[in-house]
Formats: C-alpha cells, structure tokens, sequence
C-alpha cells in the first residue's frame, strides 16, 4: 500500500516516489511512465521535449537571485529492475509496485522496489514542482532503458543539452559521491543440439532446484561473494556426475543480466536403481554449499524432487561440453584496481542459463573500468563456451567514466558534505554502469558527479531504501543547489 508511504518526509519526495511505483515501467517498457512524465511537466508549466529515442528533458528557470548561475542537469532513468520471488504472483507489465514501510526502511512485497532509480527520478520532480526550492537554471534528464542497455544514454545527442554541470542521483551509499563507473558489454552464447528420446521404464526424472541465494547489483554486490546459482546448479551436477550416470533435460537459471541470480534449476534423467547414490551425492553437496555460503546466503538450499522421466536428454558428449564449460566461465571478481584501493576493476556474471528443447542461450555481463581488460575478459568467457560449440555474440556495450578527482563540482559536493556532517565523504569510482560515462562522450566538457541515498539489494526482490537516509539525502541535495558557481 502507498499511502503509509505519502506521509513519510519529504513529503513531495515520497509523493512522486508512490506515484511512480504506481505505473509499470520496466526496462524497455517505458511508455507509460514517459508518458505520465510529458503530461505532468505540462500540468507544471514546464518546458518539455521528448527526444528520438524517449528521453525526457524539462527544463525550469532559476530562482530569484541565482539567475546567473551555472545551468545544471539533474538526471536519473526511469526504468527499474523487474526481479520477483518464485512465489510471489505479480504482473510487473500491468501492476504498480506494493509498497510497505518496515522500521527505518521501505520495501516491496516479494518485488523490487524500484527506489534504483525511482527515488532519483522523484527526487528531480520534487524539486520542479517546487515554488521555495532556491536553486539555478535546471534541466532535468530521465533517460530511458538504462537497466538492460542503456539505449537512452546512448541515443542521446549533442547540443540536447545546454547545462555546464550533471548531477547524476543514482548512487546508493549516502557517505559516497561518486566520480568514475564501469563500462561494460552484454555476451550472449548460443546453440542448438538434437535431443535424445530416453527410456522411460526403469528410469525417473529429478528436478533440482537452488534456491534462497541473496542475489544483488552485478555490478555493486560483486565483490560480497554473494553465491551465483546459475554456477552452483552447474556444481551440484558435476559433483554428482562424479558419483552416478545420469543425462540432463533442461536446465534455467537466473535473469536479468545486471542481477545476481538467486535461482537455478535442472530436471536430469537416470536410472532408478541409481536415486540412493545420487541423493547421497546431492545431500554432500548440499551440506559443502551451506558452508562455504553461510555468512554471504544464509538462507541457501538445494532440494529435488521425482517426478516422470522426461522424454528427451541432452547427447552425453553435448551435456559434458557443456557442463565444463560454464565450470569454466568466470563469474565475480576478475581483478581489482591497482589504483583505486577497494575498487572491483573487472568482473563478470554469469546471469542467465536456459536450456531445453534443443537450444542454449547463455548471458553474461562483463564490466570493467578498463575498456582493454573488459575485451580481454570476454574472450575467456567467449573461448569457454566456443570450445562447447557456442557462438558467442557480444552487444549492448557502453564505455565507463572515468574519474576526475578536480573536478569543481566534486569538490564542491565533498566541501559541502564536511561541512554538514564534520567528516569527509568517500570520494570514489563504482564498479555499478552509471551513465555519466556514455553521457560525457557526446558531452565532454561537462563536470559529472553522482549521489544518492542508502539503498540496499537492489535488482533483488530484497531491495529496499532506507527513510532517514532519503532525509539525509533530500537535505544534502537542496544545498548543493545553492552552491553552483556563477558562470564565467
């Protein structure tokens, strides 16, 4: 319910915030929220464009007395991660996002919660439809489809923007402010193989599922060892191979490309002389992951069930390839910054598996602060699965930002954060796709700085936002506004 939610403060904050979650917007299904947006920059009196690709810019005069200001962009993307629990029945193409408050946080029901980037986006409007904000010339950027391409960015053009300085609200730590990001690029391995027919007398079917890994940011989880299901549900049945024969039948796992996935499954076909060796081999697994994963996933487990054997297998030397060669895809930390100490510089995710019906569609979303390094490190994912007879294809690639540690606006911000709270905010590049990196090409003179509030799990049905933080946030913002320079 979103009317707890309305009477939170900032009240204008978390108004919009509820109106947003109330109309779907998934990645790449935007229409409607942009829609909304249009219309309510007009009820406004804002000055509205839409450009080719649907991103939204209004813009709004300063306010008296700071009318010689530097012209700042305020942007956020409207699209949100689409991640639901496995019993959680919801339509994230029909229905608005249920909202409760739970102690010093606001989380969704069995969802996310679409505070990444919704908190962002509301937090621009609040200030729009303001008549006692002070703040300089402003435009407002919501881009489009930044979860599952960043197409919005992309498409953006030169000369759309007017501003000198972009502040981007799209960080989730309210101690950081962040200058540098990732780049990254979408992998996709592919093929076909003929099915086997299997005989079903004497043989059963067991369906294995991984389930209650925490899941996260691909990008700003990767370096907590969260556990990756799609890589465990490839474990368990190679540990059991080692034990017993058995074919596989299907096999899918995980999501969206940016979440960490937190399920997985299989359903294989063996003998029914063979269950005991096998449970055996399931329960020794089983008890390995829940050891290795109890401070990260403490609520991982490993169940299977029988059920009629299927009727079709994977060949055994097309199952084998295949096995070995997810084993071998990496997953998580590739290399940390030598520079930037804590920094994660290159990493993958495994996100996506499905197999069945003679096809297999792998994804992974490699990222790197390094563009070289990036493209060295999808050759040994792409070489992995090339050696399973998969064609690799790559896409959706996006360059990173790179940090600039003068920058005027950065200072200004970290000057500002010390002297609100005496102490010095965390000043760093994030291993997350911000879209500062692909805004700054076509706009190269522009100082970029991003920051936001406490916002944990996202792109996981775990995702919340934390209410004092947003306060926090909301006040640090507002001051920043009355801070930018004059123009030269």
């Amino acid at each position: 319910m979103s009317s707890p939610i309305r009477k939170l403060e900032p009240s204008s904050l978390w108004n919009r915030f509820a109106d947003l979650n109330a109309i779907p917007r998934p990645s790449k299904h935007e229409e409607r929220v942009c829609e909304w947006l249009v219309s309510w920059a007009k009820e406004h009196g804002l000055e509205v464009t839409q450009d080719h690709v649907d991103n939204i810019l209004m813009r709004k005069p300063a306010t008296s007395g700071m009318e010689n200001r530097q012209t700042v962009v305020l942007q956020s993307h409207v699209d949100m991660v689409c991640q639901k629990n496995n019993d959680t029945e919801f339509d994230f193409m029909t229905e608005g996002i249920k909202m409760y408050i739970d102690g010093d946080w606001v989380r969704a029901e069995g969802t996310t919660l679409g505070a990444d980037n919704g908190i962002g986006v509301a937090s621009i409007l609040a200030v729009l439809e303001s008549d006692d904000i002070p703040h300089p010339p402003l435009e407002a950027l919501f881009t489009i489809d930044e979860e599952t391409g960043m197409t919005g960015a992309l498409g953006l053009k030169g000369g759309f923007l007017k501003a000198s300085i972009l502040l981007n609200l799209d960080t989730e730590d309210d101690d950081e402010i962040s200058i540098g990001c990732a780049g990254g690029v979408d992998l996709t391995s592919s093929g076909t193989y003929t099915p086997e027919e299997t005989i079903s007398e004497g043989n059963t079917g067991v369906y294995i599922v991984v389930k209650g890994a925490s899941g996260g940011h691909s990008g700003m989880d990767i370096h907590k060892g969260i556990a990756n299901a799609n890589k465990l549900i490839n474990r368990v049945l190679l540990e059991a191979l080692e034990s017993v024969d058995f074919r596989l039948s299907e096999m899918h796992g995980g999501g969206l490309r940016n979440a960490i996935p937190r399920e997985a499954n299989a359903l294989i076909v063996l003998a029914n002389k063979d269950m005991e060796v096998l449970e055996n081999a399931l329960r020794a697994t089983a008890n390995d992951l829940a050891a290795e994963y109890k401070t990260t996933d403490s609520g991982l487990n490993i169940t299977w069930t029988t059920q009629d054997s299927p009727s079709h297998a994977l060949p055994e030397d097309v199952q084998n390839a295949l096995l070995l060669a997810i084993q071998t895809c990496p997953v998580g930390i590739h290399r940390m910054s030598p520079d930037i100490v804590g920094l994660v510089q290159t990493s993958n995710n495994l996100a996506r598996i499905e197999v069945e019906n003679g096809k297999v569609n792998i994804q992974c979303l490699n990222r790197s602060s390094v563009d070289s390094e990036k493209l060295d490190h999808a050759r040994s994912i792409e070489g992995a699965f090339t050696l399973a007879g998969l064609t690799t294809k790559r896409g959706g690639a996006y360059p990173g930002w790179t940090p600039n540690p003068s920058s005027a606006a950065v200072e200004m911000l970290r000057a500002l954060y010390v002297e609100r709270y005496n102490e010095d905010p965390k000043v760093m590049a994030c291993h997350a796709g911000l879209e500062c990196g692909i805004l700054g090409t076509n706009y190269p003179d522009m100082d970029m700085a991003s920051f936001g509030p406490n916002i944990r799990g996202a792109h996981s049905p775990d995702e919340c936002v934390q209410i004092s933080s947003v306060q926090k946030f909301w006040g640090f913002f507002l001051e920043a506004l009355t801070r930018i320079p004059e123009r030269a």
